[in-house]
Formats: C-alpha cells, sequence, structure tokens
C-alpha cells in the first residue's frame, strides 16, 4: 500500500511539475524585480523568493506558503502576481537544507519532496516564516503592514501561522484545513479569510467545524466555496487549456476553477487594499 501511495504521489508531482512550464515563462518575461535571497535566524538559514511591486509609496507585504510540492514555479508565480497587485511578497522554501546540495525543493526528487514537506517539525516552520516576515516588515520598501496566504498544505499553515503572529492583518488559506485547538484560535488576532473548492469535500468539509470554532473563540472567519472548483483551483484555474483537440487533464483549467481562482483573486485583492 506505501509503495501504491508513493508511486501514485509521484506521479501527480511529476505532473504538476511538468505542467507549470506556462508559470515558468511567465516569470521570465516579467518586468518586475523578482530575486532569490537568503534569510538567516539563529543556525539556520532560508532561501527565499521575493518579488517587489513597481509602486510609488510603501506596499505591504505578503508572506506567500507555498503547496505541498514545495517552492515550484507556480508559487514564484504567485509570488509574481502579488507583485503586480501591488504589493511585496516573500516566499519561503520550507525545504531549505533538505536538498542533496543543502538547497531546497529544487534539489529534490518529486516524490522525496511531499514525504519531506511532512516530516517538517512546526517549530521550524515557524521560526522559517517568523524570520521571512521580520525580514520583510524591515524592507525600506514595506509600509510595516503584513499579511499571510497560503495554498494546499499552505493554507493550513496560514491558518496556524495566524495563531502564532500578532502583527499579521489578514490570513488567506486556500482549501487548507483549520486548527482544531481552542487555545491556538484564541490567539488569532486578524480577519481569517477561506478560499475553498466545491467539489474538494475532504478539505472542504472541514470549513463548518473551522466557522463554529472561529466563532466560539469570538474570531472573524469568512468562507468563501465555489461550485463545480476542485482542490488546488488557484494553480489549475490559471493554467493554460488544452491544445484543440487534446484530452484535458487535471492540471489543465477548467472552467470551475478558473471561475473561482478570478473570484477568489479578486477577494484578496479587495482585502489587501484595505489593510
Amino acid at each position: 500500500m506505501k509503495r501504491v501511495l508513493s508511486f501514485l504521489l509521484t506521479a501527480l508531482a511529476v505532473s504538476i511539475a511538468s505542467a507549470q512550464d506556462w508559470a515558468k515563462a511567465r516569470l521570465e518575461k516579467s518586468p518586475r524585480h523578482l530575486e532569490w535571497i537568503t534569510v538567516k535566524h539563529g543556525d539556520r538559514e532560508v532561501g527565499c523568493y521575493i518579488g517587489y511591486p513597481e509602486v510609488k509609496n510603501k506596499a505591504t507585504a505578503v508572506l506567500v506558503i507555498h503547496e505541498i510540492y514545495g517552492l515550484s514555479d507556480w508559487a514564484r508565480n504567485a509570488v509574481d502576481e502579488l507583485a503586480e497587485a501591488g504589493y511585496i511578497a516573500i516566499a519561503p522554501d520550507l525545504l531549505w537544507g533538505a536538498g542533496a546540495k543543502g538547497g531546497g525543493a529544487a534539489e529534490l526528487t518529486s516524490d522525496q519532496i511531499g514525504l519531506k514537506i511532512r516530516a517538517l517539525p512546526a517549530d521550524q516552520i515557524t521560526a522559517d516564516l517568523d524570520a521571512c516576515a521580520d525580514y520583510v516588515k524591515k524592507l525600506d520598501a514595506c509600509n510595516g503592514q503584513l499579511a499571510v496566504a497560503g495554498f494546499c498544505y499552505g493554507g493550513g499553515q496560514s491558518f496556524r501561522y495566524a495563531t502564532n503572529r500578532k502583527d499579521v492583518k489578514a490570513a488567506f488559506v486556500f482549501y487548507g484545513t483549520g486548527p482544531t485547538d481552542s487555545a491556538e484560535l484564541a490567539r488569532i488576532a486578524c480577519p481569517v479569510y477561506g478560499f475553498y473548492g466545491g467539489n474538494d469535500a475532504r478539505v472542504t468539509a472541514t470549513t463548518a467545524k473551522s466557522a463554529e470554532l472561529m466563532k466560539t473563540a469570538g474570531k472573524s472567519y469568512e468562507v468563501n466555496v465555489y461550485d463545480g472548483a476542485g482542490h488546488g483551483f488557484m494553480r489549475a484555474g490559471e493554467a493554460p487549456p488544452p491544445a484543440a483537440g487534446a484530452e484535458q487533464k487535471a492540471v489543465d483549467a477548467f472552467a470551475a476553477n478558473q471561475k473561482a481562482r478570478d473570484a477568489a483573486w479578486k477577494r484578496v485583492k479587495e482585502v489587501l487594499g484595505k489593510l
């Protein structure tokens, strides 16, 4: 069973990775300043991808937490899209140090990524995110405001990070599950915005419990569910449609995923614009 699961995870990761050529091509054409940096905290270093907007005034920062596929081309593309919208975006590679040469996801095979990311210590994840948040908030181009956005695995981490960081002004949770510990939820100091696919019951079915717990804790939790959209619709909804006559695959853009992606992105920009 474990071998079958490993094979399926590998096949899916390879499929997702190979389907992101369009994201890489978009990055190569971006007019914005995008770069790799290294953020240090204690004895640890974390490789990060950061994007700057072309704006006149200081900008709000968004901490981006990648999917379970690691800091992929699409995750870097999300950084660029936030920069395009007028925000400084920084995405840490949470697998940094696990690569063959001490780097991150780019030095790991597809099957290694999923296994290693599930084994990351929670305290290390929080410390990495804190270091990146501290770094970006201190930039001269930043106005000191911080939001966090995560996708899939990163969606759950975004919800969890809101329980650990008091100065986060908004947490965007894309198809990720929420904490179930009332004491953790009580520490949240910002509104949480959730975005879920109607055809993603594995995750979406957990939102009722999260809403109940958040209400009991006196916290703000906005749930957006998009009919017909599946898991990963922010990525899948942006991917190119299949070529004429070609069979449509799960990694291609479906109409429901496209609609969900556009609606969620609009809501994110509305919230960020009011911070």
